[in-house]
């Protein structure tokens, strides 16, 4: 399946920091790290558009070009970091694997169809769930998995354990009951948004709790900001060979 996975041409990046890393993305290039399977990290420049191109996308998997050194290496991508807007993607991790390693990953759930209950008047269609976490082999991973709402009427829902997996040595890692589609009426909506800005309005203040947090930034107890998972489909870890 991914032997016509997109290639992502790269350089070693020999200097590491920040400032060289802003070099980078002036340049038009992308810093990344490649790690995994037993090798030292290497911290390394992408071209910088094609990458982005690829990533926003929603691909995961792609094989590296980088001056023959490691031709043909299949890459994973486990995070990317945005800038302090949330919209530029300024750095990306991969991991190196192997086609027929599984692994843990996310997927992005794809909505078809022209749901029946929204052709009642105050119905809206929810999408709570857009990602379901699976196990499949790397050569297996899909970009997207689609779901058909063609036969979805109001007041039902459709779980997570009701969309179906491309193959079926794939496993469904979420939570079975979490709704990836329902349609409700609106009104019920706005009735519950209502309940829940009454309740934030009136709940009492924690004592103590601004100073709690403020030690543990004092004390870089609190997580850094900027990293999120891949798109579409989040942080991927390798599974447990069996």
């Amino acid at each position: 399946m991914h032997e016509k996975a997109p290639i992502l041409k790269a350089t070693k990046r020999e200097r590491l920091g920040s400032r060289y890393a802003a070099r980078s993305r002036a340049a038009g290039k992308l810093p990344g790290v490649i790690y995994g399977h037993g090798q030292a990290p290497v911290a390394v420049d992408f071209e910088g558009k094609d990458t982005v191109d690829h990533i926003e996308k929603g691909e995961k998997v792609f094989r590296l070009e980088m001056g023959g050194e490691t031709a043909g290496q299949v890459m994973l991508l486990k995070e990317v970091q945005f800038d302090y807007l949330g919209d530029t993607i300024v750095h990306a991790d991969f991991a190196r694997v192997d086609l027929n390693e599984r692994v843990k990953t996310k997927v992005h759930v794809e909505l078809r169809g022209e749901a029946i209950g929204l052709k009642i008047a105050g119905a809206i269609l929810m999408h709570p769930t857009n990602e379901i976490e699976i196990e499949c082999r790397v050569a297996d991973l899909p970009d997207v998995i689609t779901l058909d709402i063609s036969g979805l009427e109001l007041n039902q829902s459709i779980t997570a354990d009701k969309v179906a997996l491309p193959m079926k040595d794939m496993k469904l890692l979420t939570d079975p009951h979490s709704i990836i589609a329902q349609i409700v009426e609106a009104k019920e909506e706005v009735v519950a948004e209502a309940a829940a800005v009454g309740a934030e309005a009136t709940a009492p203040e924690v004592i103590g709790e601004k100073e709690r947090l403020e030690k543990a930034a004092a004390e870089g107890k609190a997580p850094a900001g900027g990293a999120k998972p891949a798109a579409g489909a989040a942080a991927a870890k390798p599974a447990a060979k069996k």
